[in-house]
């Protein structure tokens, strides 16, 4: 079974990594796509979206969605689609659906069970056509082809038994980037009904693992929230690990073994460009954000001794924050940057500490049963996902200071948990009992709701990242 203490692969790391080229990096990620806010049809030139009241608020949840295609003033040419805007429109219906499904929240119903609503429909639904569906709402929106190739994309939430709009938004997207509009609507469609922060509009970094058991691959990869648009950040001659988004998404920040040496890289997003924040002979492992992205908490072992350091992202010299015996793994900031939970072995066995964000005032959280590992904090502050070892490893969640304990999911081996950035799904990866393999999946808080996400090779270490700018 694989070990959550990761320094026992460390050795093998070194290893295999010892003739690794200093460049490693893939072909730039290159994504400074913009979503613009615009006005769109039926827009009277008010301040701010429309917004209504949703029927009966106390049962979100069980609210049927209708979400047929989105319609177009004409069937135009698009780089988005070789069928022009008129497929398009069906297409950006269809992930909004999966985007409402998948988070179990809403029985969305798509476009291809739907009839497909004129252009003049949009702001005048035919409210008649909807009633009998058993839609209690209903997503509106458009496909327009702008003279520069770029698209116009509009969306419409109606509450159907008012007969009312509730919000409407729209968006200018490049055609490269229609997924994001379709996001953009889901956020727009889930924030209105549920009152909570989005999410759907997010990427997510992970390690592409490939190869034989004995000699992995490890490459840094990126795709959106959804699977989609997929890209290899690396080349795969140096082995990554561990990447984490910078709160502001502008970077990426993870642990690369080149020359036998752990060197921990910020990768700028926008250029394409990494930039080496230290380099240590060391063990090092597990490096994480401060909540202002100005710093850095890594691990490293030293004369059998592993503790938590802290650096500028510039670079420079490392505060060391842990100096208790043992081996001090981890480190996550709190939303308000003033405590990281972390995990030691100091007491005799694996548990999760929370400590003050100067290293001081540290003390054990958890005393039940098993083990505890990998912690990371909410983004809501109220919670921490970990990594339960009880015989199986499985995500479980707590409060700060350690109570009400909910395990999530049921899997043999299920680790290293990252949080959606709205707090309500986390991500983690999971490696079959057999087979060794290992994939990528998801559980809502409710542990009810769970699925796997696609990749095209065995993943591990998810992090999530912010809403996109």
């Amino acid at each position: 079974m694989k070990a959550t203490f990761v320094l026992s692969l460390l050795a093998g790391l070194l290893a295999a990594t010892a003739s690794a080229q200093a460049q490693d990096l893939g072909e730039p990620l290159g994504d400074g796509g913009e979503v613009a806010g615009i006005a769109i049809e039926g827009d009277d030139g008010g301040e701010g979206p429309l917004r209504g009241t949703v029927t009966d608020e106390s049962d979100w949840e069980d609210l049927g969605i209708a979400i047929p295609a989105f319609a177009t003033d004409r069937n135009a040419p698009t780089p988005a689609n070789s069928d022009g805007t008129g497929a398009l429109g069906r297409e950006i219906a269809r992930v909004i659906t999966a985007n409402l499904q998948n988070n179990g929240l809403f029985k969305p119903t798509g476009p291809d069970a739907l009839p497909s609503p004129a252009f003049a429909q949009i702001t005048a639904p035919s409210w008649g056509s909807w009633s009998g569906r058993g839609a209690e709402m209903l997503v509106h929106g458009y496909v327009r082809a702008q003279g520069d190739d770029r698209l116009v994309v509009g969306c419409y939430l109606y509450d159907v038994a008012l007969q009312d709009e509730l919000i409407r938004e729209g968006w200018v997207v490049r055609p490269a980037d229609w997924r994001r509009a379709a996001h953009k609507c889901s956020d727009l469609i889930y924030a209105r009904l549920t009152g909570e922060s989005p999410f759907f509009d997010s990427r997510i970094a992970y390690i592409a693992e490939t190869g034989p058991k004995d000699n992995r691959v490890k490459r840094l990869a990126v795709m959106d929230s959804d699977g989609a648009n997929h890209r290899f950040l690396t080349l795969g001659s140096a082995t990554a690990l561990t990447p984490r988004y910078s709160p502001d998404y502008s970077k990426i920040l993870y642990l690369s073994y080149v020359d036998g040496n752990p060197r921990i890289y910020v990768y700028d997003i926008g250029s394409g460009q990494q930039t080496l924040v230290t380099e240590n002979q060391n063990p090092t492992i597990a490096p994480r954000w401060s909540p202002d992205g100005r710093y850095i908490l890594y691990s490293m072992a030293v004369a059998g001794n592993t503790d938590i350091y802290r650096v500028p992202v510039s670079g420079g010299r490392s505060v060391r924050l842990t100096d208790t015996p043992g081996i001090d793994i981890g480190g996550s900031y709190s939303p308000d940057g003033s405590r990281i939970v972390f995990e030691s072995d100091r007491s005799g066995s694996q548990q999760c500490y929370i400590m003050d964000a100067d290293g001081t005032n540290q003390r054990r959280i958890t005393f039940f049963g098993g083990r505890c590992a990998t912690p990371e904090w909410s983004p809501r502050g109220d919670q921490i996902a970990f990594t339960r070892i009880a015989g199986d490893f499985n995500v479980a969640v707590m409060t700060p200071s350690g109570g009400n304990l909910r395990v999530l999911t049921n899997g043999w081996q299920d680790e290293a948990p990252t949080w959606a950035p709205n707090g309500r799904i986390i991500q983690f990866f999971r490696t079959t009992r057999d087979a060794g393999r290992s994939s990528l999946w998801q559980v809502d808080l409710t542990g009810r709701n769970e699925r796997r996400l696609p990749t095209p090779v065995d993943a591990s270490d998810p992090a999530w990242g912010p809403i996109r700018p």
